[in-house]
């Protein structure tokens, strides 16, 4: 069961898919809100500057364009010395031709200030003094009065000009002043949405020529509470910068402009400047913000039911094989019958998984049924080892018992005459033998199973160990009443090995054939063989006895193991000496193996032993050497000489072996092969 705080795949699948994606959108709307409005602000900056500049050259354009013709109006002959009803006729036919913002047209009398002629009725168009030049046009501005002054006050509160021409008679003194009052082009109402902004006209000494609001009109932008805002556009303005600029005021109200300059068309104010605006609120210049909002949270609803939808379908599509796969493993244990892992999943890693988890389940019933086998076989061991207890503990207390009775037989002078006491006595001393060899086997298996059985090596002719062995083993073999076959060679062969403990595998091997074989044959035999640029040398013993079946062959070389229980009833012994003779082979760098067709049809042991090269020497200069080393072909030999025979070395005998010990080459430090070099203290 699941424990607690634990959460299915499909569930984290789908929970962090969501988690994951509502930030990613979130964050991405938000940055996208903040780039847009960023974008629409810039592109308004530049399509009101745009429009600031424009909105200058209009003005510009209008007021050369008033100028040139009022000039031409006040150089006519009917304006110079037309009667006042023809002055008044050519006066409302040029203002129904000039543009629609002229607001009046008005010819006065030089000398008495009287109305000749005015579009605009008896209204004077202004009270103020005029300048005429000698040639040209005299422009000034009208601003409203100041609050609490009574004054001339224009229908729109803005920003109004007076044009005045002089007009002169026919005799070239000046007569009349041809004057023309006109607003500055203004629009205050705009679609939304619309960049072209509203027109705000600062002098350069700061007054506010024309503002959306009326009150603002004539008042100075030292005393608006951003004053340092405006100062600051007029200062880059004058500086000959055309650029927007981003407004908030106190009033909280957020503003975006544009801004340029014109020349000054006052005629006593030459050289300064006018700075144009072009203002609009920061709401109107956003005003496509809102639709691309509603467009970026429809899309974000509809990408996160999008996502939704994706992970419900895609966790089942992930889900489904590990599910699959889990059920297979949870349920392995309750499988009566072989059932397939599921496969052929959409998706390459999941059939891999598949396929992996399936080699682990086979490699794992492999290790069970190979632990299943080792548990029966060590089970089996364990037995056999408790009846080899028990067999030994017999096979020990009958010899005893053999001894003991002899001894004391000869000691009590129970004993007819000396002939039977010489046969207690060797039916004693072979007791004990036998005895003696029980004890050397389970001392050897005690010190192969502590890694303390030591061979030493030592240069012998193993054609005359397998003579010497023979000689001993033929005895039991002519009393069976066997075949002996022998085919040994006629030439030495040298190896490197321990002369005894290789003697104790001989005649275990041939004494075993001898054992178990009733009649028939029993072949002994020798072969060399060539492997690269080594040799080796091959004892093959060959019975016609009891065989064994090829399941049990494989367990006979371990400890305590006999072929069957009757085997062992009817022949004595150990089940020792095959695991003792294949760990002294090997520990000479040989090895051992059994075969044989079946039950009652023979066997045949085989033993490998590396060769050693011995080749003779020329004769030395100085006699009596026993053998000297040498290389030749890039190999190192033993070379050996005698006085006597060069050919056949004759050697002293070992005499740590005894007066019967077999004539052997004598122990040489030569170089030994890797398997060899297993050279420690004997030990006793």
């Amino acid at each position: 069961m699941a424990k607690q705080r634990q959460s299915s795949f499909r569930r984290i699948l789908v929970t962090r898919i969501l988690l994951l994606f509502f930030p990613v959108l979130f964050v991405g709307q938000i940055v996208a809100l903040n780039k847009t409005r960023t974008s629409l602000l810039k592109t308004a900056g530049q399509n009101l500057t745009e429009s600031a500049t424009i909105k200058g050259e209009k003005i510009a354009n209008a007021i050369a364009t008033l100028k040139t013709s009022l000039l031409v109006a006040s150089r006519t002959t009917v304006v110079q010395s037309g009667s006042p009803l023809e002055v008044q006729q050519f006066l409302t036919q040029l203002a129904q031709q000039l543009p629609t913002y002229i607001e009046c047209l008005q010819l006065t009398n030089v000398q008495n200030g009287d109305i000749i002629a005015s579009t605009c009725g008896n209204k004077t168009i202004t009270e103020l003094s005029l300048s005429i030049p000698n040639n040209g046009v005299d422009v000034k501005t009208i601003l409203p009065p100041k609050a609490g002054v009574t004054g001339q006050r224009n229908a729109h509160n803005q920003l109004e000009l007076v044009l005045s021409a002089p007009v002169y008679n026919q005799t070239g003194q000046l007569k009349y002043t041809l004057s023309l009052q006109s607003a500055l082009y203004q629009k205050t109402h705009y679609q939304p949405g619309s960049l072209t902004g509203s027109m705000l006209v600062i002098a350069e000494d700061g007054t506010i020529l024309a503002h959306p609001l009326k009150q603002r009109v004539g008042t100075n932008i030292k005393q608006h509470p951003s004053a340092s805002q405006l100062q600051s556009i007029v200062k880059n303005a004058i500086a000959g910068q055309n650029n927007s600029i981003n407004l908030s005021f106190e009033e909280g109200q957020e503003l975006v402009c544009g801004y340029t300059t014109i020349t000054n068309p006052v005629t006593n104010q030459q050289g300064q400047k006018w700075v144009l605006l072009a203002v609009t609120t920061v709401d109107n210049a956003l005003f496509g913000l809102e639709e691309i909002k509603l467009i970026l949270i429809v899309l974000t609803v509809g990408l996160i039911g999008a996502s939704l939808l994706a992970s419900l379908c895609l966790a089942p599509y992930l889900a489904r094989p590990l599910e699959e796969l889990r059920d297979y493993a949870l349920n392995i244990h309750s499988h009566h019958a072989a059932q397939p892992i599921p496969h052929n999943f959409q998706i390459r890693e999941f059939n891999q998984l598949a396929q992996a988890l399936d080699q682990m389940v086979e490699r794992l019933k492999a290790w069970a049924e190979e632990l299943e086998i080792a548990w029966k076989e060590a089970k089996s061991a364990n037995q056999v080892k408790s009846q080899f207890l028990a067999t030994t503990s017999h096979e020990l207390r009958n010899p005893l018992n053999i001894i003991i009775n002899c001894v004391r037989l000869v000691r009590e002078g129970m004993c007819d005459s000396r002939e039977e006491e010489m046969e207690f006595l060797k039916r004693a001393d072979e007791t004990a033998m036998h005895l003696l060899g029980i004890i050397n086997d389970l001392l050897d298996i005690s010190k192969i199973e502590a890694g303390k059985l030591s061979v030493m090596m030592e240069l012998i002719d193993l054609r005359q160990i397998l003579q010497e062995v023979i000689n001993l083993q033929s005895v039991n073999i002519q009393q069976k009443g066997l075949q002996l076959k022998i085919d040994l060679g006629n030439e030495p062969i040298s190896v490197m090995a321990d002369a005894a403990k290789l003697r104790q595998v001989l005649i275990n091997v041939i004494g075993n054939a001898t054992k178990f074989t009733d009649e028939g044959n029993i072949t002994i035999s020798t072969t060399i063989q060539q492997r690269g640029d080594k040799s080796q040398v091959i004892i093959t013993v060959t019975d016609t006895g009891l065989g064994i079946e090829p399941a049990q062959q494989h367990k006979l070389f371990r400890p305590f193991v006999m072929v069957n229980d009757s085997t062992r009833r009817k022949i004595e012994g150990t089940g020792l000496g095959l695991a003792i003779s294949r760990n002294l082979i090997e520990l000479m760098g040989g090895s051992i193996t059994l075969e044989s067709p079946g039950l009652n049809q023979g066997t045949t042991v085989k033993i490998t032993l590396p060769m050693v090269d011995v080749s003779p020497l020329p004769p030395p200069g100085k006699e009596g050497g026993n053998g000297e080393l040498g290389i030749e072909n890039g190999k190192t030999k033993l070379f050996l000489t005698s006085p006597s025979s060069p050919s056949s070395p004759s050697l002293p005998p070992n005499p740590s072996r005894g007066p019967e010990a077999p004539l052997i080459f004598p122990a040489l430090l030569l170089p030994i092969p890797s398997p060899l070099k297993k050279q420690v203290d004997r030990l006793d």
